[in-house]
């Protein structure tokens, strides 16, 4: 079975770097990025290749995450919370 590939957006202004969706994250792909939004914060952001498994999404609190597999569809989980 093949892994599942998957893209996150991550909306980098409205993250208040929490860090809640680093250590939920499987592969470990998630990390506080050097640079500062417009709020002063350390956004996250992607380093590695995403699986899809919608983890970070869940425990966003901002929704600044979301989950595109294959196609560049939203993830059935972004659908639900829009």
């Amino acid at each position: 079975m093949a892994k599942l590939r998957a893209t996150v957006s991550i909306d980098e202004e409205k993250c208040k770097g929490c860090e809640l969706c680093i250590p939920v994250c499987p592969p470990q792909v998630l990390r506080l990025a050097d640079h500062f939004n417009g709020k002063g914060y350390h956004p996250v952001q992607l380093v590695g290749e995403c699986t899809g498994c919608e983890m970070c999404f869940l425990v966003c609190p901002d929704y600044v995450l979301e989950i595109y597999r294959g196609s560049g569809a939203p993830a059935p989980a972004a659908e639900a919370r829009s």
